[in-house]
């Protein structure tokens, strides 16, 4: 249920909770570090630099704040000390020569008779953690949650929690977006699991004062994390950008754009609208009754993995006194967009999975009798439909009375999502918008001196995993711009298993992102994969064991260091022999086939995708597929949603799942 598009005057609220895909089973979120209740420090340093911080070692080390214009300024760390000069705006910056890991140290800057001091400063390595809730996901919601705070106490493992914030434009107001913390159990309680855990398991290993910077929006998109100039870059964006322009300087303007595009989406793609199917004239006899709360994938047979467009309809009769009235449409929260109607009267169009949905009904949009409901659903993955409780669905009247919406609800399939184009999404809203988390927690962070970045997330773009590859190597390029770093480290935890398992080979969008992620991984010589494919849940999205998360986000960090790490095997070569296809793993690799005589798993597919599970043969570091007919193309391994998968490596790490042509 990724949220995708539409516009609405209430999209302006944009510290909503974004979609996960499951309703149910969205995790409590952390509690919002709200700017406003971070204690700011005295001016010339800026926000970044306070108490208990970590400053990245083996760099020149970025330090910037404000002054008077003109003022000279001195900073010193420790005995090492440099100046500079405010510029005409107030901005200052200087560097201060490459560290080594130690502390703790005490950061002064001088400017005039003004001095700013902060305290228990630590040079180490630092690591930004972001994606959307599995990597925003708590360390009190993981596993084993009371003993794991009840034991965090490190003083040198240090915390920073960036509060959710969505901005349609970069901010030039200088103020805290969160608080460096010391490990403690009130600290580590809201932080990130899967971030804390791989920052402990770091710390056990490296000896060194780690820091972690947790800025994660749940259900969000990769397209929100990235700067204007990375969008500009990859293109195709130009209306976004311009309604986001527009929305910046008049929220009003903005979304008065946007409706005209999503109306327009709606016009030109959608077989329901072009049948009339939001005007009372055509009549909806045939259509199904549906229940009014509820995911039509868990209330309706024959929708139980539907993503794409239905369209819903109710009557209400109404009394001549009360169609005279102004009232409110109250659907409850609808998953993922609709666009609605009355009496063929376009009243609005909103996306987020789990955002009510309120319209507001001039006098004179009702009439006495009969008054038609039509609302256009659109789903891109997992749940959808307006699932809110049927108690929540009613006109209220401007004299406080109302009318039950809670039964009598009819639908009808218009089309499901791979007959359509990508409709476009709301550029503004948190989480599903364009650059606002950039512009609202990345951007404020400045040139703050990282080692590396952990990813996780891609959920939310399971339905452009095509896309995603771009969009991975680009959020790469544009991150390490953001921290002057070109050598910063890029972890990613590969989507983890979810949804339905498999009785025959599919098709399946998880796989196909999971496949994106590897490919843009392996290309890039600074980043790793985390497999996490055996330690989800097929029916929660959110898996709990974030520890082991965190310990295979370890071990790619520290390979990357150059020392040698388990890794999740993956194949060097798939080519056909006399006696079949062979997967060939690296020379040496440790594989093993858990539970079974052999692994299981592999697929062979044909020049027309016709894919087959295959026996398949453990030889040593190889996998032997003696079934192979001369028209097969292509090896496919764990190609499924929530795939059944018993191949693994050294160290309990699962083979990673793939697709390879045959060579």
């Amino acid at each position: 249920m990724r949220s995708f598009l539409l516009s609405a005057a209430a999209a302006t609220v944009l510290t909503a909770t974004a979609g996960s895909l499951q309703a149910q089973v969205q995790p409590p979120v952390a509690p919002l570090v709200q700017a406003s209740s971070v204690q700011a420090p005295a001016a010339l340093l800026d926000p970044m630099f306070q108490d208990h911080a970590v400053l990245q070692r083996g760099r020149p080390v970025a330090v910037w704040g404000r002054a008077a214009p003109g003022a000279a300024v001195s900073v010193a760390l420790g005995q090492t000390q440099v100046q500079t000069t405010a510029g005409a705006d107030g901005a200052w910056r200087a560097s201060l020569p490459t560290l080594t890991a130690g502390g703790p140290y005490v950061l002064t800057a001088q400017a005039g008779g003004a001095t700013q001091t902060v305290s228990d400063v630590m040079v180490g390595d630092v690591w930004l953690c972001s994606g959307q809730s599995n990597m925003e996901f708590a360390v009190r919601q993981a596993t084993n949650a009371d003993t794991e705070i009840g034991a965090a106490n490190d003083p040198n493992l240090r915390l920073f929690l960036v509060a959710r914030s969505s901005l349609p434009a970069p901010s030039s107001a200088s103020g805290p977006v969160g608080q460096w913390r010391t490990t403690s159990p009130e600290s580590v309680r809201d932080f990130s699991a899967a971030c804390y855990y791989m920052g402990r398991d770091l710390r056990r290993t490296d000896n060194v004062p780690v820091g972690l910077i947790s800025a994660s929006w749940g259900g969000s998109i990769i397209e929100d994390w990235l700067s204007r100039d990375a969008i500009v870059k990859l293109g195709g964006q130009d209306q976004a950008l311009n309604a986001l322009d527009a929305y910046a300087r008049d929220p009003a303007e903005g979304d008065a754009i946007w409706r005209e595009v999503t109306q327009a989406w709606w016009m030109a793609n959608d077989p329901g609208t072009k049948q009339g199917w939001n005007l009372p004239q055509t009549r909806d006899a045939d259509w199904a009754p549906i229940p009014a709360e509820g995911f039509w994938e868990s209330t309706l047979p024959g929708l139980e993995t539907f993503d794409g467009v239905v369209w819903l309809r109710n009557e209400v009769q109404l009394t001549a006194a009360q169609a005279r009235q102004a009232a409110t449409l109250e659907l409850g929260p609808v998953d993922d967009a609709d666009v609605t109607w009355v009496n063929g009267r376009y009243v609005g169009g909103q996306q987020g999975w789990d955002t009510p949905r309120s319209y507001a009904l001039p006098a004179g949009s009702l009439k006495s009798g009969r008054n038609l409901i039509a609302v256009g659903v659109l789903d891109t993955n997992g749940g959808g439909g307006a699932w809110g409780p049927a108690a929540n669905k009613r006109l209220v009247f401007a004299d406080g009375t109302s009318v039950s919406l809670s039964a009598h609800w009819r639908h009808r399939v218009a089309a499901p999502l791979g007959d359509l184009p990508n409709p476009p999404r709301t550029p503004w809203i948190g989480g599903s918008g364009t650059t606002t988390l950039y512009n609202g927690m990345i951007a404020p962070l400045g040139a703050y001196g990282v080692k590396g970045m952990a990813w996780y997330q891609g959920e939310s773009n399971v339905g452009d995993y095509v896309g995603y590859r771009r969009l991975l190597p680009a959020l790469f390029a544009d991150w390490r711009a953001r921290f002057e770093n070109p050598e910063m480290r890029m972890l990613v935890v590969q989507l983890a298993n979810f949804g339905p398992a498999a009785t025959q080979p599919t098709n399946s969008y998880w796989a196909a992102l999971r496949e994106s992620q590897r490919t843009v991984v392996n290309a890039d010589p600074l980043a790793g994969l985390a497999v996490a494919l055996d330690i989800g849940d097929r029916y929660d999205i959110h898996p709990t064991n974030k520890l082991e998360v965190g310990r295979r986000l370890a071990f790619e960090a520290r390979r990357l260091d150059g020392t040698t790490q388990p890794v999740s095997p993956q194949p060097v070569s798939v080519e056909r022999g006399a006696d079949g296809v062979h997967v060939r793993y690296a020379p040496g690799t440790a594989l093993a086939a858990y539970g079974f005589n052999r692994p299981i798993g592999f697929e062979l597919c044909g020049a027309d995708n016709a894919c087959r599970f295959v026996d398949a043969t453990l030889v040593g570091d190889q996998v032997v597929m003696a079934s192979a007919q001369p028209t097969d193309v292509k090896v496919r391994l764990c190609w499924a949603d929530s795939p059944i998968c018993n191949l693994y490596g050294p160290a309990g790490l699962p083979a990673a799942p793939f697709e390879a042509a045959i060579r």
